[in-house]
């Protein structure tokens, strides 16, 4: 079960307040990746820790990455992946370099190298993956990625001429913001219905998506909807690019979708919502069950079909929606 900052908090001596603060400072940025931010503050608590020994160091840095990876309800994976990342880089480095102060100031260099690279990254994979877009191709993309937008941005600043087809990727307005976003820069776009790609994809050059985590095995956790897509685009011989950064690299080996942790935890939660919906005197906590309201703008926002009551009564149909689906490498 996942600990919230505050309980994480209270059982710390030290006041790691400030971690929260300027991890959540960074993330504003829109344009600054989950795990960069996390990688600025990590670096920063080696700046400022008043730690004797790198057992006491480490000890600091692990209660800082637990309270950065359960600040963000629903946190990308690239979060914890950034942390863990990090971490083992501060172990390997006073492996390295065994003393202490000298180790101290090697890893808030490399720290602060490490991040800007991360953020150059975007920048590198666009220029690298220009000659996958070429004049006259129609893209079709899912959810919103940084290093997806900048790439068809690069594409199309340097003369290049095609057109996307953005999904909804419901529930959260992703598709709308990545549509509205390339329109802003004059590219030729075409918002679709997430059940409409198999409609679509014999229109459709290639699939182009980013990920949260890119695991063992070279398949990828992503926005849900982007498995049944990859399995769509295989049907049609249409090719599916990744593009992500490095620090996505994480260390899991699923085996099917309910096979990492945020999957299986919300399938078990769901279940569990399902089998005591019948007895009226259980409690469900409310963070589980979204409010009738919440669930009629969502479905009746781009429609003006009416909502049978039912469809928001929580009590009668159980809502499964996990945020992310995994893809098996077969299909990229």
């Amino acid at each position: 079960m996942a600990l919230n900052s505050s309980i994480i908090l209270a059982n710390t001596h030290e006041d790691f307040s400030w971690v929260i603060t300027q991890f959540k400072r960074e993330i504003n940025d829109p344009d600054i990746a989950y795990a960069v931010a996390a990688i600025q503050v990590l670096t920063e608590v080696i700046r400022r820790s008043s730690a004797a020994t790198m057992m006491g160091l480490e000890k600091e840095l692990n209660t800082s990455a637990d309270l950065l990876k359960h600040t963000i309800k629903d946190a990308p994976f690239s979060l914890a992946s950034g942390c863990e990342l990090f971490t083992r880089f501060v172990t390997k480095t006073y492996l390295d370099i065994p003393n202490f102060e000298d180790c101290k100031k090697k890893l808030i260099d490399r720290g602060d190298q490490f991040a800007k690279k991360s953020q150059d990254s975007r920048a590198k994979i666009a220029k690298l993956a220009d000659r996958f877009i070429r004049d006259g191709a129609t893209v079709l993309t899912h959810g919103y990625s940084r290093v997806v937008h900048a790439l068809l941005l690069h594409a199309a600043l340097h003369g290049k001429r095609f057109k996307v087809i953005v999904t909804e990727s419901r529930p959260d307005p992703a598709g709308y913001i990545t549509a509205s976003k390339l329109q802003a820069a004059h590219i030729p776009v075409t918002l679709i219905m997430d059940s409409g790609v198999a409609h679509i994809m014999d229109t459709v050059d290639m699939v182009l998506c980013g990920a949260e985590a890119i695991v063992e095995n070279g398949g990828i956790i992503n926005k849900l909807g982007t498995y049944q897509i990859s399995i769509v685009a295989h049907a049609f011989k249409k090719p599916f690019y990744v593009a992500a950064e490095s620090f996505k690299f994480t260390r899991m080996y699923p085996l099917n979708q309910f096979d990492f942790p945020e999957i299986l935890s919300g399938y078990k939660k769901r279940h569990h919502h399902h089998q005591n919906q019948h007895h009226p005197h259980h409690h469900h906590h409310a963070e589980h069950q979204p409010s009738p309201s919440a669930t009629t703008t969502s479905l009746s926002s781009s429609s003006s079909t009416h909502i049978p009551a039912v469809v928001t009564n929580r009590t009668t149909i159980p809502i499964d929606a996990p945020q992310t689906d995994y893809t098996p490498p077969s299909y990229l």
